[in-house]
């Protein structure tokens, strides 16, 4: 188990004004999160101050992250690659981009995202909870999970880091938000809207060793 950076170079290209999200008049934190949480159109394309304010497919933006992972883990001539908490499946499609004969899976809970994917995979996404995943073990070459597992309560992401280490043979990457500071801490809880799991690295290290969770892992700041 490794920490591997993949996402700072999403997550570091975006302005955020902490104290903005919280006050705002219209959708003040409290009521942004009681939308949000309901992980349908107000969460990936309503307002911006609830959260993605149009969760669109840009050319290039998550191929470079599908790229990293490709020339990092040593993968099968034809992987078989989950996502879980894939959303729109936009990484799932760039990772046809990078390896064309990659056997794709994705999964998610949002109705409203699967129904609003892209089209070219949508008979490979399909509705379900991390906590059950309904493949056998060791199926999948890649399992990637990202900023989907803070998302869940300590009753959920328990069963969700053991299925994901079972479902996997070796190679397994998540990312989840963090904090190491009160500063940064601060700023998780101004700017998250679906976030429950509020753990330092530290913690989470000891969820990965509590479940026998193998596989790496990488942590979003807001700093």
């Amino acid at each position: 188990m490794a920490e591997v950076d993949f996402m700072s170079v999403l997550h570091k290209s975006t302005q955020r004004d902490y104290l903005a999200r919280v006050n705002d008049s219209e959708f003040p934190k409290a009521r942004a999160a009681e939308l949000a949480k309901k992980f349908d159109f107000d969460y990936w394309d309503g307002d911006r101050r609830i959260c993605y304010g149009g969760y669109r497919y840009l050319e290039g933006r998550w191929e470079k992250v599908a790229r990293a992972m490709v020339d990092h883990y040593s993968l099968p001539e034809k992987p078989k690659i989950l996502d879980i908490g894939c959303g729109k499946g936009f990484l799932l499609y760039d990772f046809l981009k990078v390896i064309p004969t990659a056997e794709i899976y994705g999964i998610d809970s949002s109705t409203y995202a699967l129904a609003n994917c892209k089209s070219e995979i949508k008979g490979r996404l399909q509705l379900g909870s991390a906590t059950e995943l309904p493949w056998p073990d060791n199926y999948f070459d890649l399992v990637i999970s990202i900023n989907t597992l803070h998302c869940l309560q300590a009753h959920h992401l328990d069963p969700a880091l053991r299925e994901m280490e079972r479902v996997g043979k070796f190679h397994k990457y998540l990312c989840v938000e963090s904090w190491r500071n009160q500063s940064e801490k601060a700023n998780l809880l101004y700017w998250q809207v679906t976030c429950e799991a509020f753990h330092t690295p530290e913690a989470w290290k000891w969820w990965f060793e509590r479940t026998r969770y193998s596989g790496d892992h990488s942590f979003i700041y807001f700093e």
